[in-house]
């Protein structure tokens, strides 16, 4: 048995059309929308919404200004367009089109924290299973399936946001990962927390990883845990017990997805 799997699409989808080249299956670990291109700032929704000097200024703000200089400037980029949920609906759909109408059959796709699980059922086409607190069975392998990301301790999400990402409260997301009982491979959008693997070394900070998912990692056992979310690692694999945990790459920039045998 051969699958394929992937995560942080972040649009490209002339890659994503490949990724299952001869493979049995493919899995997609989440991240389909390019909200914020931060290689090419002239791309992805903001970049088409503000133009590549605006989104190379918010970059700019993410990296060295403080969170509420981020946020004005941001608030600030929405209040200029008419209706900017409008917009950023239109970008979405356009995105989501694009990348599903990419996808092989058969799929096996959750959600990250950049993107909007509610519209997917209207793009998945036959063949793309969504699979977001599910365990499915692939070659005598049970896969376990957990999406989104964390939301962080003590935020409360903004009523009316023009974007909201994927978050969850850590209990939501705990109560998810504890449905998916004996399974080979366990597949998320974020990590476990382990620094290393959690710790991005080009935004020089760590993400949120998963305690949860850590738990279920040493309780369990399963063969692989597998995910993304961080896109340059300290560590792109280690092991906890007898579980190999990877971090499956960074998708859009690699174009490569990595391959599971058995």
């Amino acid at each position: 048995m051969r699958v394929h799997v992937v995560s942080d699409v972040h649009g490209n989808a002339e890659a994503l059309a490949r990724a299952g080249e001869g493979a049995d299956a493919l899995v997609v670990l989440g991240d389909l929308i390019d909200f914020v291109d931060y290689h090419e700032h002239g791309n992805g929704i903001l970049g088409a919404l503000f133009g590549a000097e605006q989104v190379e200024t918010f970059a700019r703000l993410r990296r060295e200004g403080t969170r509420e200089e981020t946020v004005a400037f941001s608030r600030s980029l929405w209040a200029s367009l008419d209706d900017p949920a409008a917009a950023v609906d239109e970008a979405i759909r356009e995105q989501y089109a694009a990348l599903f109408g990419a996808m092989t059959a058969p799929t096996y796709a959750i959600p990250g924290n950049v993107d909007a699980p509610a519209l997917w059922p209207e793009f998945a086409g036959p063949g793309i299973h969504l699979v977001d607190g599910d365990v499915v069975e692939l070659g005598g392998l049970r896969f376990g399936f957990v999406g989104g990301a964390l939301l962080p301790e003590g935020v409360t999400p903004r009523k009316g946001a023009v974007w909201r990402p994927y978050l969850r409260p850590a209990p939501e997301f705990a109560e998810s990962v504890a449905r998916l009982k004996d399974v080979d491979v366990l597949c998320s959008h974020i990590p476990p927390a382990v620094p290393e693997l959690a710790y991005d070394v080009v935004a020089r900070r760590p993400e949120i990883g998963s305690q949860a998912l850590l738990d279920a990692i040493r309780a369990e056992q399963p063969r692989w845990a597998l995910f993304g979310h961080v896109h340059q690692p300290l560590a792109a694999r280690t092991r906890a017990g007898r579980t190999e945990c990877r971090n499956v790459g960074h998708f859009k920039q690699t174009g490569r997805p990595f391959v599971l045998r058995w």
